[in-house]
């Protein structure tokens, strides 16, 4: 962020700590914290104080995925040890005068919203929690069959967690199984529901699970295009997203049709 570079370098230290820790933030539906996806747009520090503004693809985001993330936002930095007051302001919402207000007072989702709110955001962050576990689940599994062609989908269900190896996508599916409760031991089955529970159909199962895997990929990089487009230069606060919306793998999907067989009809001219 240009904001540090300017700093003293006492401040700058410090603005660099909570901007680190505010990679713990994440935006709820796309999995990523909002620092990699450059929703943060300045921080500065003065003393013990903290401001920070967010922003946002568009005007429009959801209200409450915007509440969560500048709500979590306010909480990370004001569980620092060195931090003072904070304050957490979202930019260019439709909602950033309620949102603004109601962090500032510390109302909660359902104080800031009022009758709008029809409960807490407890469950909708357990909701993307586990939809993150699922994506995480396929991108292991898919790498899994890639690297060994000949194995059979039928026995992923039998898959454990030591077989799946080491690497970025393994790491973040432990995380995933730690923040649902799920055991993380070597020995435990790597094809689970957010309960622990495995799939009587497993090749269903996987489907499913890619194509949740791929909403949330496409959503990602959808939204930092938005983000590029609405503020000049976001690219700059982005950091590389290695996942992406990866065409499905027709030797083990049935239901894999390619974009190239996929044709068009000309239009006939009338007569």
């Amino acid at each position: 962020m240009s904001v540090l570079t300017d700093s003293p370098p006492r401040a700058a230290a410090l603005e660099r700590a909570a901007y680190d820790a505010l990679h713990a933030v994440l935006d709820p539906e796309l999995d990523e914290p909002i620092t990699d996806l450059g929703f943060v747009r300045s921080l500065v520090v003065v003393d013990t104080g903290v401001e920070v503004h967010l922003r946002l693809p568009t005007s429009f985001c959801s209200p409450n995925f915007a509440y969560l993330m500048a709500s979590d936002t306010k909480d990370v930095l004001a569980a620092l040890p060195w931090t003072g007051d904070v304050l957490v302001e979202l930019d260019d919402h439709h909602d950033s005068d309620l949102i603004n207000a109601g962090l500032a007072a510390d109302a909660g989702y359902v104080g800031t919203f009022g009758h709008e709110a029809e409960s807490s955001l407890d469950g909708l962050r357990l909701t993307f929690r586990r939809k993150a576990h699922t994506a995480a689940m396929e991108r292991c599994l898919t790498a899994l069959l890639r690297a060994e062609p000949g194995r059979d989908v039928e026995g992923l269900g039998e898959v454990t967690l030591g077989e799946l190896g080491a690497g970025r996508e393994v790491e973040a599916l432990l995380r995933r199984r730690e923040a649902l409760g799920l055991p993380t031991a070597p020995d435990a089955l790597a094809m689970v529901d957010h309960t622990g529970a495995s799939y009587d159909d497993v090749p269903m199962a996987l489907r499913r699970a890619r194509s949740t895997r791929i909403s949330i990929d496409g959503n990602a990089h959808f939204c930092r295009g938005l983000l590029r487009t609405r503020y000049a230069g976001a690219e700059q606060e982005q950091a590389h997203r290695p996942e992406g919306a990866e065409p499905a793998d027709a030797t083990y999907d049935p239901t894999f049709v390619p974009v190239t067989a996929l044709t068009i009809p000309a239009p006939t001219k009338e007569p």
